[in-house]
């Protein structure tokens, strides 16, 4: 017997954004126009249900070239973006390759490019080890470029080449710590040059919005995505952030707290740029069985983004 009302508030937008469609397309167009298999270079998004789907239709996933034993065979980069070398490499192993970079991290690394080559020493803040940062990093001459990854690393950063600094920054962070950083930096370097136009991207932004705008309204938060999924994990710290303390990544393996639910009246949902919009209806469904539910989708923006794919699956 269903007693308990539950309240939803849908934070919208929310889930895919164009970068992730764009990169879902490459692998199913590359899989039509080459047959299967196609190799594609690390997760093409962090999300384990789109790799398991991409699977079944045919894709191979390596994180490295080495790893792929046909060197006939197509290999797609992830959306992530690579270092500057995987596409030479790729040359040399005579590889059929196709980029599904998204467009948003692609500027960032010409960015990046660009201000190197003006004679910048560049600083990017972002996190180590993740995909896209090893990628942009990997853009420049070893050396030309620092990382920065919170606000102690831009307090204690020493600028050891005497050129002038420039920053770019990861395209899924948090928009208000990547804001608390870059204050420092231009405190502590006046002449620090920024980038033209804010390098996180509109659907990190307008995601981080929409879960700020309703996360004091909810009594618990639940994020839909994976644990290496950046934005994903930065919705979770937004929400907790933002009034809502009891906020929750919802990812392949979860259990979800049924008890806690059980004590709130209303919760917030949204999911992460990587995240299919039928994870986020499995997760309602499995709330309807359990609750009397009522959803509210609270919308602060329409997102009409779309990135083309590669003339060459055409």
């Amino acid at each position: 017997m269903k007693t308990k009302e539950l309240k939803i508030l849908l934070s919208s937008p929310r889930g895919f954004c164009a970068g992730v469609e764009r990169a879902i397309e490459i692998v199913e167009k590359s899989i039509e126009k080459y047959g299967s298999p196609v190799y594609v270079r690390h997760e093409i998004v962090h999300n384990k249900y789109v790799v398991d789907n991409l699977r079944k239709k045919g894709a191979i996933f390596v994180e490295e070239l080495e790893e792929i034993k046909d060197k006939s065979r197509p290999v797609i980069f992830s959306a992530h973006g690579v270092p500057k070398k995987i596409p030479e490499d790729a040359k040399n192993f005579n590889m059929t390759y196709v980029d599904a970079t998204c467009p948003l991290v692609s500027k960032v690394h010409r960015e990046a490019e660009n201000l190197n080559k003006a004679g910048y020493h560049l600083i990017l803040i972002g996190h180590k080890n993740h995909p896209e940062v090893v990628g942009t990093m990997g853009q420049l001459p070893l050396g030309s470029i620092d990382l920065v990854q919170n606000e102690d690393d831009a307090k204690k950063y020493q600028n050891k080449s005497k050129r002038q600094i420039a920053f770019v920054t990861q395209t899924t962070l948090s928009v208000d710590d990547t804001k608390d950083i870059i204050e420092i930096l231009k405190k502590r370097f006046p002449n620090i040059k920024e980038p033209m136009k804010e390098d996180i991207c509109y659907a990190t932004t307008n995601r981080q919005l929409a879960v700020k705008n309703i996360a004091k309204s909810c009594d618990m938060f639940f994020i839909i995505g994976s644990r290496n999924s950046s934005n994903s994990v930065r919705l979770v710290e937004v929400a907790k952030k933002s009034g809502c303390p009891k906020a929750f990544l919802i990812h392949s393996q979860s259990e979800i707290p049924f008890d806690e639910i059980e004590k709130s009246n209303t919760i917030g949902v949204s999911s992460g740029a990587s995240a299919p919009e039928i994870l986020v209806e499995n997760f309602i469904n499995d709330l309807k069985n359990r609750f009397t539910i009522s959803i509210d989708e609270v919308e602060i923006i329409k997102e009409d983004v779309v990135f083309k794919i590669p003339k060459k699956l055409n």
